[in-house]
């Protein structure tokens, strides 16, 4: 239901099951909130943010456009997933990362965030392990790679790995709990997906060991966005915190984020919550196996549901209003994939438990101690093991 054509030139791939949640979601459902994305998606092939709202047009990342890829291939809508994936391969830059933002085609944040290039392979790794499309996979691993070694380029000798390369060439001096969690959860899919393609990293599998320690054991190396709802769920959803330190975790600041009867809060100070991070809980919450808490959560927030099928970003509690004033591709997007999680349709709803048959969890560092971690950040990191 809902499938697009086989994209031109692409070798034959299967078509996912659409997913539904019984009384909540049913598949033409899912359908019509991934047809929301595919009507905000520019004729390049990109994905803004959102579509202009009050004269402010959306802006484009590639975080949230490989996201928005995945949605739609879980939607079945192959044909704009692969425009998606092509348009990305065309823009990486020299180096592999791609700018921060676009706006209508053109770069307004050159910089290279770490976690923006790493997340594309996520996406390839969801692409093939929901299509079985090997084809596809080896003509995106040349820019996989590059994406990858780019990363590992802003890794400190403890093991995080700095948030952003500047436009001139120099690294930030600090790096970002969300983004490291999310790294790590790429860099598995990497590691899986080298080994997959005959082209084994056992560097980058190294490199995901220690990041994963740091996120996991030294919250000091990261900067202090507490207040963030993200940083308190994106451990346990990017696998480095798992089991009863991910229960734990996500108890110590439940009643912080989540407001009962509508959903988590993007952030703990203000009287909003958002679709997107509390589908992203969801999935944190199913990943833990409390998929019982998450479905609660997922139905709560379909208040956020348009009748178009798209969603709005978030909900101001106090003043009784969508705040901001817009309906997001992201949010449509990370709804799409809770449901796929929930529901387990397609073979792509384990990328937040397993990769390639391993669980997702704590890092297997053989000794902490003598690791490397207590060493401090660099300006200009340095790969000790690469």
């Amino acid at each position: 239901m809902g499938a697009d054509p086989q994209t031109p030139g692409a070798s034959p791939e299967q078509q996912p099951q659409v997913p539904s949640v019984p009384g909540v979601l049913t598949p033409d459902d899912i359908v019509a909130t991934a047809q929301s994305i595919v009507r905000q998606q520019e004729p390049s092939g990109a994905i803004p943010w959102f579509s202009p709202t009050h004269g402010v047009p959306g802006h484009v990342d590639a975080w949230n456009h490989v996201e928005a890829a995945m949605a739609l291939r879980v939607a079945g809508l192959g044909g704009p997933a692969r425009r998606a994936y092509e348009w990305l391969a065309g823009a990486q830059r020299p180096d592999g990362s791609w700018p921060a933002k676009w706006v209508l085609g053109e770069v307004t944040e050159p910089g290279g965030e770490s976690n923006q290039a790493a997340y594309i392979a996520v996406g390839v790794w969801h692409e093939l392990v929901t299509t079985g499309d090997e084809a596809f996979a080896r003509r995106m691993w040349p820019v996989v790679r590059a994406a990858i070694e780019f990363t590992l380029g802003l890794q400190t000798r403890r093991g995080e790995i700095l948030w952003i390369r500047h436009e001139g060439g120099e690294a930030a001096d600090h790096a970002l709990l969300t983004g490291c969690s999310s790294i790590y959860q790429s860099l598995r899919c990497a590691v899986a997906l080298a080994e997959r393609l005959g082209e084994p990293r056992p560097e980058w599998e190294l490199a995901a060991d220690q990041l994963g320690h740091v996120v996991a054991a030294h919250p000091e190396a990261f900067a202090d966005k507490g207040r963030w709802s993200m940083d308190w769920y994106y451990p346990v959803l990017g696998g480095p915190v798992r089991g009863a330190d991910a229960d734990r975790r996500l108890a110590a600041q439940w009643d912080t984020f989540v407001v009962d009867g509508l959903g988590c809060r993007c952030v703990s100070d203000q009287p909003w919550v958002t679709a997107a991070e509390s589908c992203e809980l969801v999935m944190a919450l199913d990943a833990n196996g409390r998929r019982d808490d998450a479905l609660a959560l997922f139905t709560t927030v379909q208040h956020l549901r348009h009748e178009d099928g798209s969603y709005w970003t978030g909900w101001q509690f106090e003043n009784q209003r969508h705040f901001p004033g817009d309906r997001s591709t992201y949010t449509a997007a990370a709804v799409v994939l809770a449901a796929d999680v929930l529901e387990g349709a397609t073979p792509g709803a384990r990328i937040f438990k397993e990769i390639a048959g391993r669980p997702l969890g704590p890092a297997k560092v053989a000794d902490p101690a003598a690791c490397g971690c207590t060493l401090a950040p660099v300006a200009n990191p340095v790969r000790t093991r690469l």
